[in-house]
């Protein structure tokens, strides 16, 4: 920087770094720092210059610098006292990377210099450590996020016609031969790729985070890393390690593309905690610009810190400049990178504030409620936390929809044949209503998912009896203990013919379960095709081959049967209804939409409910009152879940002029098969779909 360019006063808005064609102004929120100095950086990562911010507008440290272009590499050095005991770790030694950073130019390299302490020193955290961290931090970048969208809008998809799909934005590609740059941005968005997803059926890809997120130093000792990238650390910048040539606009072409083929892009976002962990962890931004701000602390003790998350920390939403900094990095993520949503990771814990319980009524959502860019994307919660009343699956604002996982639970339980969980599963394929049908929330805000990244895949569901995890170093005493698998006679691979024709009728099972259930379906990324993780249920560190979506495994058949059923339930509008479907005694408007029937055709009663050796459960839905978009020719469908041996089933009387047609059968791959006399055996753990036709020639 040439000793021509001057630094003055600038604006507090907006925060971060904003090139205005001239020149960069600088603006960072600190309530607690007493002096904040700017950093700036050649190429070579050389520092050029230290500055302080001149101005400050309440608790906005500003300044512009006329000369300065995107491609600027700089951070920030902010003082003021180093008193742990009252909550405050401001340290100058330790360079800070800017929280609205637009890019950053890589990861922190562990030293213990990055720790804000001495390390090993005799009173652990309260020792301020004066070794200059900045050899070892990445540089944030100032960027220009214009892009040329030409006529890329909002799809907009409506979220009963929506199926999501949750994927890696590395893992998905790595193992794909036929692609250039695989791991990254560019090739999850490439024409390969685009096609098969296309083909597949799915409306909206979940990427896991891909703010840049840190690999903790525990995991960087033991030669891991952090894979899913739930430790963010910077909420505007895209993971660098996603980007091939280290250009925002590598992120906006992907979007751009797979809008193009009329796929939304939703993104697993992580604003309940950060990267910098306890107070033993290092301070890279957030800690070192205003700990007592941005951070909830223990009120009697104010050294350590709430960790409703369990991850160290927990990000204070109550501060409206906090509160702030997210809404401003959700709305970039909307406006400037034109994403459809997001996925809130442990959502409860933004539904804190006041140091009390989860609120319905926090200050978060109803920001979100009313703002005019927010409001109209999807919006997904994770319903729980590890703090005290963490888990609320259910109590969630509209328009948030939430991950059910007793949808996952019940599913699994069901097609194991466990005692007692045919009227569960008759909750689940209405939409679960006794947690959603409440407050105008509509059958939609269930995310149906029978997997996640977080535990098995479905082949592993139906391959494993226990987890596996010794490949992530905690003696495998890491993740999910209920699993609800069932291995079907042999842990892990076989080539028992029996076996594997039963793990795919169970995998079949599941599917078309998904697929037929009212509320919103999701995919974990794989399972289409048959991937395994070898048993690992939390491969939250594996960067490798256990995650990686092993494309040269793939099975076909099951492949082909998944796009089949998706296909099936877009033709289908009765089994994506934003009502809740509703029997006699519960119908709203007088007008059933909704029956279960005994294998004998007779209507079930609640002794037969109550009986846990029901394994059988035959639904049939017809058209609800309202539904706008459902087919002319389409007036009920039939649908029996059989866990148990095979049955003979009466299938209700046709009106007068139309007849039962036999669509589908998991035993036998598919049917197209008419119903004469109204009496059919369904094979034993199978699904069959019959639909009413009206045609008669």
């Amino acid at each position: 920087m040439s000793l021509d360019h001057v630094m003055t006063e600038g604006r507090a808005a907006p925060i971060g770094a904003t090139f205005d064609g001239d020149g960069v102004n600088f603006a960072i929120f600190s309530e607690n720092a007493t002096r904040m100095v700017l950093c700036l950086y050649d190429e070579g990562g050389r520092e050029t210059l230290q500055i302080d911010l001149p101005e400050r507008d309440g608790d906005v440290w500003h300044g512009y610098i006329s000369g300065l272009r995107p491609g600027q590499k700089y951070g920030y050095r902010a003082h003021g006292p180093y008193r742990p005991e009252e909550g405050h770790r401001f340290n100058p030694h330790k360079l800070l990377m800017d929280p609205y950073a637009k890019r950053l130019t890589g990861h922190p390299t562990w030293h213990d210099a990055l720790q804000g302490y001495k390390v090993g020193h005799k009173d652990a955290d309260l020792a301020m450590d004066t070794r200059d961290s900045a050899p070892y931090m990445p540089r944030s970048v100032v960027e220009d996020p214009a892009f040329s969208w030409g006529d890329d809008t909002p799809l907009r998809t409506p979220i009963q016609q929506s199926v999501i799909y949750e994927a890696h934005a590395k893992g998905l590609t790595m193992r794909r031969g036929d692609l250039d740059d695989a791991g990254t941005f560019l090739a999850l968005s490439s024409d390969r790729m685009l096609d098969y997803l296309s083909d597949l059926g799915i409306t909206a890809i979940e990427l896991l985070p891909v703010h840049a997120y840190l690999t903790d130093r525990f995991l960087h000792e033991k030669n891991l890393s952090n894979y899913w990238g739930y430790q963010s650390i910077g909420f505007f910048a895209p993971e660098p390690k996603y980007m091939a040539r280290a250009e925002i606009s590598e992120f906006q072409q992907m979007v751009a593309r797979f809008h193009s083929a009329g796929i939304e892009v939703l993104l697993d976002v992580v604003y309940n905690h950060t990267g910098e962990g306890n107070e033993l962890g290092p301070t890279l931004a957030f800690r070192g610009l205003d700990n007592a701000s941005y951070y909830r602390l223990q009120p009697d003790n104010p050294r350590f810190y709430v960790n409703d998350t369990g991850t160290g920390n927990t990000v204070n939403v109550d501060h409206p400049m906090v509160l702030r900094m997210i809404m401003d990095s959700l709305r970039y993520w909307v406006e400037t990178m034109h994403v459809d949503g997001f996925r809130f990771d442990l959502c409860s814990t933004l539904g804190r504030q006041n140091e009390g319980g989860f609120d319905r009524g926090a200050a978060f959502f109803d920001a979100i409620r009313q703002d005019p860019v927010l409001c109209d994307v999807k919006l997904i919660a994770e319903p729980w936390d590890i703090g005290p009343g963490g888990y609320q699956l259910g109590a969630f604002p509209p328009p948030f929809m939430e991950w059910n996982d007793k949808y996952r639970d019940t599913v699994r339980r069901f097609w194991r044949a466990d005692p007692g969980e045919a009227p569960a599963l008759a909750d689940r394929l209405t939409g679960s209503a006794l947690q959603f049908d409440h407050s105008g929330r509509p059958a939609t805000a269930s995310v149906n998912l029978l997997t996640a990244h977080d535990g098995f895949t479905l082949m592993d569901t139906v391959s494993y009896n226990e987890k596996h995890n010794l490949a992530n170093g905690e003696d495998g005493k890491d993740g999910h203990g209920e699993n609800y698998s069932d291995n079907m006679g042999v842990e892990g691979e076989t080539d028992d013919h029996d076996i594997l024709a039963a793990r795919a009728r169970r995998r079949r099972n599941m599917m078309a379960t998904l697929m037929l259930s009212q509320g919103t379906p999701m995919i974990l990324a794989g399972d289409e095709m048959g991937n395994s993780q070898g048993g690992n249920n939390n491969a939250y560190s594996q960067d490798n081959e256990i995650s990686w979506i092993d494309w040269d495994s793939f099975d076909h058949d099951f492949h082909d049967f998944t796009r089949m059923m998706i296909k099936f339930r877009k033709d289908h509008p009765l089994l994506r209804q934003k009502l809740f479907l509703h029997s006699r005694e519960r119908s709203v408007d007088g007008i059933e939409d909704l029956f279960w029937w005994r294998p004998d055709g007779k209507p079930m009663s609640d002794e037969d409910w109550g009986n846990p050796d029901l394994c059988c459960v035959a639904m049939e839905l017809r058209m609800a009152s309202g539904t706008p978009d459902y087919a002319e020719t389409e007036t009920a469908i039939f649908a029996v879940f059989n866990a148990g041996h095979a049955t003979e089933m009466v299938i209700p009387d046709p009106p007068q002029g139309t007849h039962w047609v036999w669509r589908i059968d998991t035993s036998r791959h598919g049917k197209h098969t008419d119903v004469p006399d109204g009496r059919v055996t369904i094979s034993g753990a199978s699904v069959s779909v019959f639909l009413l036709d009206i045609h008669t020639g």
